[in-house]
């Protein structure tokens, strides 16, 4: 377990080198580069957000052009939860470069053809939205627009009700004395709703109107230029004009599926450019001369050094770090502990001087997933899936490749304790032998414990989850008690860590032969008399020693026993979290519990061909959701186990990580050249 030593670099060089040396930089992708101490009225910054937001927009647009590639073209589009980079060599990288202009107006193309078709896309909309409209209106025989002639008027509009033409002519003669010549069609009636055709005399249409509207008549919203039935049978036509159109433009895109590779190297070189820009956009810089400052691996920074001065004739200086300066923190670890890093930076990462908790964090990491979740077969299903996708997949991120051997461990692990407490898949092994095989029920299970089985004596396994969570928690006090020796300060070793490991190692040897630990474990204990007196003198040295010296940064003594006291009530708090160990317990029989309520449900059906299709669907179904649900389960408890009791004894985080200038590539990845 180990925090990398960082250094500080100061770097200036020539104006002309700027460019080959942010590149050279970026490549290797070593340093993180920071020049907000640098600030000099005399020195210029240059304005880069013009190019940054165009390196960007390329880049977007690439993206966009891809995505409608793989829409249209039937190529399989990688992605997904387990994507991993195409590995691609360094001339294919430069050749696709060169070649960059074509490639964006390719892919501007490709977006202004997909706007077309959006444009289509949205004028069928609008043909259906009119056609349906049409639809109450398809018997009507003259045009929607169509006022009347010389001497009549047309009234076109619609009516509340279910209406007759008697019922119509009845609401429109309202009041009129002479005669009222009229013709009325009733075109169709639908949801309480009437569509007519009003025909009267021009000189009687403002009467007529008055009274049709006191009736509640509205002329239609959409008005149409036509007959309806021709201006629909017209829509038609332009909707299936529409779709051919739509058909050669996706076409048209789907023929330039060839473009996909150069499309991804473009559009990560577009986003590596932006970067570098956005970087440039700090860099102070006279008319000849530009600086840079930031921070290495302290192994690096000899080598870094030589290759900026041999290569580009820079000066580069080793810089001690300021005061108030946080340094960035990178972790280092061996290949098992490194998996468990993500889970340390979620949480917060170490800063330099402190103890780096990720190997001992991840052990207890796996031995308390693989407690939770405690059935050998889910274990060797999580651990054969992780494995085979990090085989087939092997340039995956990063954080998902540590994450999915992390995994590949905790499946190990959950294998063992499986084993350990006789579960594999619940019992399934003892159902299948009676229900299908005919084995006596009364008969001993077939896969015993190589432990105990915690459902039969839970009381046992929550005594050991106690002991493991006590080991936990005293792991966390031995790294502060390491930070004290490294930190040269022997005084608080001794009282704030041996002390409260003699006061807690005592409590515990007084508690064991106890009446009240012999009810909750079953079992009576009795120590010889030379411990007894052994646990009472530990007690009573910690206690006196925490006592006087937790509050030893305070010179009043009535203060600092005071203190003190506080500090030995802080026990209680040592109560509590071992207690939050029983979670251990309590998952485990809980995946254990609900598999064998599966299994009891899949074999209801009894023997026989169709008992065993009963049995297979209930069996998948069941422990697919039982491995899901309990998994979750076992890795949030298992975070909490680390964020809350074993952290909470010595860790606080507040480091910032080391972040350095790299480029960045979200398609490919550039195969490394091989030293000759």
């Amino acid at each position: 377990m180990a925090i990398v030593d960082m250094q500080k670099l100061s770097v200036s060089a020539e104006r002309k080198h700027r460019k080959a040396i942010l590149e050279t930089l970026q490549a290797m992708g070593v340093m993180q580069i920071e020049n907000n101490a640098i600030d000099d009225p005399e020195l210029e910054k240059m304005d880069t957000r013009t190019a940054v937001t165009t390196f960007e927009k390329n880049a977007d647009t690439l993206s966009d052009a891809l995505k409608l590639l793989y829409q249209y073209s039937g190529k399989k589009k990688p992605g997904g939860l387990f994507s991993e980079k195409k590995e691609i060599d360094k001339a294919v990288y430069e050749k696709a470069i060169q070649s960059q202009t074509a490639h964006m107006k390719k892919a501007q193309s490709i977006v202004q053809i997909e706007k077309s078709i959006e444009e289509a896309k949205a004028r069928i909309h609008r043909d259906e939205d009119r056609i349906t409209a049409l639809a109450p209106w398809m018997k009507l025989d003259i045009p929607m627009n169509l006022r009347g002639t010389k001497t009549t008027r047309a009234l076109i509009g619609t009516m509340p009700g279910i209406l007759t033409e008697a019922d119509v002519i009845e609401a429109a003669s309202k009041d009129m004395t002479f005669p009222v010549p009229l013709e009325v069609t009733i075109l169709t009636a639908e949801a309480n709703i009437t569509y007519v055709v009003v025909i009267c005399l021009h000189r009687q249409r403002d009467q007529v109107l008055e009274n049709l509207r006191q009736a509640g008549f509205a002329r239609p919203t959409q008005v149409e230029e036509g007959v309806p039935s021709e201006v629909a049978e017209n829509l038609q036509k332009d909707i299936e004009a529409q779709n051919l159109q739509i058909e050669k433009l996706q076409n048209r895109i789907a023929s330039m599926a060839d473009a996909t590779d150069d499309f991804e190297i473009t559009s990560d070189y577009y986003r590596t450019r932006a970067e570098k820009y956005r970087l440039l956009s700090t860099i102070p810089q006279s008319k000849h001369i530009f600086f840079l400052e930031g921070w290495v691996a302290k192994e690096n920074a000899e080598p870094l050094k030589k290759m900026l001065e041999d290569k580009f004739g820079a000066l580069v200086e080793l810089e001690e770090i300021r005061e108030g300066e946080l340094e960035p923190t990178l972790l280092r670890n061996k290949p098992f502990a490194r998996n468990a890093e993500g889970i340390l930076e979620s949480y917060g990462l170490p800063t330099h001087g402190r103890a780096d908790p990720t190997f001992v964090m991840s052990i207890f990491y796996v031995i308390f997933f693989g407690m939770m979740l405690s059935d050998a077969g889910y274990g060797i299903l999580m651990a054969v899936g992780c494995a085979v996708i990090l085989k087939k997949k092997p340039r995956l991120e990063e954080s998902l490749k540590k994450m999915l051997q992390l995994f590949f461990w905790c499946g190990i692990s959950t294998t063992f304790w499986g084993f350990m407490y006789g579960g594999f898949f619940g019992d399934v092994i003892d159902v299948v032998a009676k229900t299908f095989f005919g084995y006596p029920a009364e008969l001993t299970p077939i896969l015993k414990p190589l432990w105990f089985a915690p459902l039969d004596d839970p009381m046992r396994l929550l005594i050991w989850c106690m002991l493991f969570g006590l080991i936990h928690l005293f792991a966390g006090l031995a790294i502060k008690g390491y930070e004290y020796l490294k930190n040269k300060d022997v005084v608080g070793f001794l009282s704030d860590v041996v002390a409260w490991y003699f006061f807690i190692t005592g409590l515990v040897l007084m508690l064991i032969p106890s009446d009240i630990f012999a009810s909750i474990s079953g079992t009576h204990y009795v120590f010889p008399d030379v411990v007894n007196t052994i646990a009472k003198i530990i007690t009573l040295i910690g206690l006196v020693t925490i006592l006087l010296m937790s509050g030893r940064a305070n010179k009043n003594w009535g203060l600092r026993i005071a203190l003190g006291a506080y500090d030995i009530y802080g026990v209680m708090n040592w109560l509590s979290d071992v207690l939050s160990y029983s979670r251990l317990l309590a998952l485990g029989l809980a995946t254990g519990v609900i598999a064998s309520v599966i299994n009891m449900m899949a074999s209801i059906a009894g023997g026989g061909f169709f008992g065993a299709i009963i049995f297979i669907v209930v069996f998948l179904a069941g422990h697919t959701l039982n491995i899901g649900i309990n998994a979750l389960g076992a890795y949030v408890h298992t975070n909490r186990l680390q964020y809350v009791e074993f952290f909470g004894k010595f860790y606080d985080g507040g480091g910032r990580p080391f972040k350095p200038f790299k480029m960045i590539n979200q398609y490919v990845e550039i195969k490394e050249e091989k030293q000759s």
